[in-house]
């Protein structure tokens, strides 16, 4: 098919090289503008735009899929389909009914669970152990369109967002090829989502910070779903420290990772430290500190950061 393919950031790439790579032929694509990143705050262009200027193939980067110029070059154009993943912006009626196939969203979770920006982050959040892709046919409402293919993948204790959001562009870049080889062939099915949906918008810094009085599972997968951003983060000595990565204590062990004695008892959000362990108390169970973030330097090591800061058996501030 001739497709016109969609999406921004790197996630978006996986799909992007296994449509340049397979029988259809990409005639352009579309992404957000150059933005400004960096120290300098120069201008620079998506990583799809990168890609897709790497390759030859025109870059469309209207300020949002509304511009008239854009509807127009779509129309001159006239994809099959536009396959999407993650663009960020909202599609009109007047752009989705442009292409005979429409638009087939690649979205990352098992649909209609997690409907909206942030749907691997709210899932680790949420705990959730399962989760998944699904190509669907993107209408005007959020992420409510039938489902043409789909996968499914347990989620590692330990992986956070960033993680598990690169295993499911790498896994999910197939699941939409098959959708569109399917659209072509004519043997796609189209089945209705089913189910009590839940909502993914973009998560806060508040939501990131950290409330010790919580159950340590549950700010463990906070942390989680907060990795790398927003980063979920707490207060020492009234300064940001962000919380990059824990591990849940196992009932019965104290601080030295050896003892099966009684569970240790630190109050919610004090803190404990060995030459290689950090634990901080919570509402339910001990939290190990594995990766923190001081205000202004780089990631390491909790316990290389304990012994700078000179913890000492202190506490987190409150809110």
């Amino acid at each position: 098919m001739r497709v016109v393919f969609a999406g921004t950031p790197e996630v978006a790439l996986p799909s992007l090289r296994a449509l340049l790579d397979s029988r259809h032929e990409v005639l352009a694509v579309l992404t957000r503008p150059d933005a400004r990143a960096g120290r300098g705050r120069t201008l620079r262009p998506s990583p799809v735009s990168a890609l897709a200027h790497e390759a030859g193939v025109e870059v469309l980067t209207p300020p949002n899929a509304r511009d008239a110029g854009f509807l127009a070059r779509l129309a001159d154009l006239a994809p099959d389909a536009v396959p999407v993943v993650a663009y960020g912006h909202l599609v009109p009626r007047a752009a989705l009914d442009i292409p005979r196939h429409g638009w087939i969203n690649l979205h990352f979770s098992l649909l209609p669970r997690w409907r909206g920006a942030a749907p691997v982050q709210r899932a680790l959040i949420a705990g959730d152990t399962r989760t998944g892709a699904c190509a669907f046919v993107l209408e005007e409402g959020l992420d409510t369109g039938p489902i043409i293919d789909s996968l499914a993948t347990d989620v590692g204790d330990e992986e956070s967002a960033g993680e598990l959001l690169d295993r499911l562009a790498l896994d999910g870049a197939p699941v939409l090829l098959r959708a569109l080889d399917a659209l072509e062939e004519g043997t796609a099915t189209f089945t209705p989502q089913v189910g009590e949906p839940t909502h993914a918008p973009k998560l806060t810094r508040d939501e990131a910070r950290l409330d010790w009085s919580a159950p340590a599972a549950r700010l463990h997968d906070l942390v989680r779903g907060c990795t790398p951003a927003p980063g979920a983060w707490t207060t020492w000595s009234g300064t940001p420290l962000k919380v990059l990565q824990t591990r849940t204590c196992p009932p019965g062990r104290d601080a030295d990772a050896t003892s099966t004695t009684a569970p240790t008892s630190l109050t919610p959000g004090r803190l404990r430290a060995d030459r290689s362990r950090v634990l901080v108390g919570t509402g339910e169970g001990d939290l190990e500190l594995v990766r923190v973030q001081p205000q202004g330097k780089k990631p390491m090591a909790a316990a290389d950061w304990a012994r700078g800061a000179r913890i000492d058996g202190g506490t987190f501030d409150d809110e």
